[in-house]
């Protein structure tokens, strides 16, 4: 399969772009399509398309954004198998993952951002004020390549709702989900302008998106480094920034939780679409008397993942994104290794001829202290480490520069929750509860600033005005 895309999308037409990039295949490492590579100048274009726009989209009503919002989720719910391709293609998430994490979940925020602008209040009264919920403006979605449409999802469908006109700037390894999406976006009644689309270099169409004072919101999604150069600009001018890092995560077993169920479900949150999940829980605290079983239960699920053709159905992990995330992986891993870290399963070694493959890895007897125990390294791979009980679990839970995510394990409900409320981070499941579009999602501390999805995820593109009566 392939696609080429030279365009950029305007004002609700497309343009021709003179410079194109390549998009590679992870798992073939074949050219799969290709895309155009804008440069500030359509930015600027774009930019001032979304600000015209914005007038009379900003005084439309939550209802009929949410009309909308419906008809973008019916037109993405018609090219679902189309998405999947795509993800599978560009990402090389395996097919169900592709399926349920990637487009599933996309689809089903668009419904809810829908749900969310009929219902959310535009207007309410403190004393004698009413307080008026506007659009903030123009925001800049600048998107990762992990789940590109999940991303666009959380952060266009936000914006639409609130009543704010939007310019992405997809992943350069993967822009071809979001020209999908933006035919998708074509097809409802949104007027021109209101969706712009320049893909291209993160250092020259990131750089200009942030740094244009047409745009009134950034929402970011990438690494910490970047996001802190993003965080610089966006308070020079003093307009806001919303930011979702990276993190590392802990799941935290408590003595007397079902320790196989833990175990197993810590490992299949760590690889989850080939452990390139900025939520995972990567770092395992068991209680030190567990230590030895634990290890050996999270080594057993890692050696049974099957690994290979993300096309395959029965492929539970596919390649990593590119060959440099790969080399950063193994080197990583590798350096842990050489600083006494022990391989309890996987590994670093080539497992095929073609793609950026690496087997499900767990290490233990790493030092709290140890580099891999506290950086995020984004791929399939865990740490196990023992606890001396629960204030030993959640002190160590705690010592992260990062608070995104985290889970807990307990037979006891109420005591799960005291730890969780105890632990530093934007999110935590307990016993492996299911996750929920619309709760806050978000993190503490170098995970970010700000939140996405649900009602408070609309909130982050408003701004307010107490008028006083």
């Amino acid at each position: 399969m392939s696609w080429t895309r030279n365009t950029v999308l305007i004002d609700g037409k497309w343009h021709e772009c003179a410079d194109v990039t390549s998009v590679y295949n992870p798992a073939t490492e074949e050219v799969i399509g290709q895309s155009a590579a804008a440069g500030v100048e359509q930015v600027d274009r774009a930019v001032r398309a979304a600000r015209t726009a914005g007038v009379e989209w900003g005084r439309t009503t939550g209802a009929e954004r949410a009309d909308v919002l419906d008809s973008l989720r019916v037109r993405l719910s018609a090219d679902r198998s189309q998405l999947v391709d795509a993800i599978v293609a560009e990402v090389g998430a395996p097919v169900t993952v592709a399926e349920d994490a990637h487009v599933d979940l996309a689809i089903e925020l668009i419904a809810a951002f829908a749900r969310i602008a009929r219902e959310q209040p535009a207007e309410w009264v403190i004393g004698n004020s009413t307080v008026l919920r506007r659009p903030a403006g123009v925001v800049g979605a600048i998107t990762p390549w992990n789940y590109p449409l999940y991303q666009l999802a959380a952060k266009v469908g936000a914006a639409l709702a609130a009543g704010c006109t939007t310019v992405i700037k997809p992943a350069e390894l993967t822009p071809l989900t979001t020209y999908l999406f933006c035919d998708a976006v074509l097809g409802t009644a949104l007027p021109p302008g209101v969706v712009n689309l320049v893909p291209g270099p993160g250092s020259v169409v990131g750089a200009a998106l942030a740094a244009h004072p047409g745009i009134d919101v950034v929402s970011f999604t990438g690494s910490t480094a970047v996001g802190r150069q993003v965080g610089r600009v966006a308070g020079e001018q003093l307009k806001r920034a919303c930011l979702e890092l990276g993190g590392k995560s802990a799941s935290v077993v408590l003595d007397g939780a079902d320790l196989a169920a833990s175990v197993v479900g810590t490992v299949d949150s760590a690889m989850f679409n080939s452990g390139q999940t900025c939520s995972a829980w990567t770092r395992l605290l068991v209680p030190r008397e567990s230590y030895t079983e634990a290890v050996a239960i999270a080594a057993a699920r890692a050696d049974a993942m099957i690994v290979g053709d993300p096309v395959d159905r029965n492929t539970q992990l596919g390649p990593v994104i590119s060959a440099r995330q790969r080399s950063s992986i193994a080197n990583a891993v590798e350096s842990a290794v050489r600083r006494g870290a022990r391989i309890a399963a996987g590994g670093t070694e080539q497992i095929a001829e073609r793609g950026h493959y690496l087997r499900p890895t767990v290490l233990a007897d790493v030092d709290r202290a140890d580099p891999i125990a506290h950086e995020e390294i984004f791929g399939p791979v865990l740490v196990v480490l023992p606890h001396d009980g629960d204030d030993d679990a959640i002190a160590a839970a705690n010592d992260s520069a990062y608070g995104l995510a985290g889970a807990v394990w307990s037979a006891d409900r109420e005591r799960a929750v005291a730890v969780a409320g105890r632990m530093d981070t934007g999110q935590v499941d307990v016993n492996g509860a299911a996750f929920n579009p619309v709760a806050p999602f978000g993190g503490w501390k170098a995970s970010g600033l700000g939140r996405e999805l649900g009602s408070v995820g609309v909130e982050e593109f408003t701004e307010l005005t107490a008028v006083q009566l």
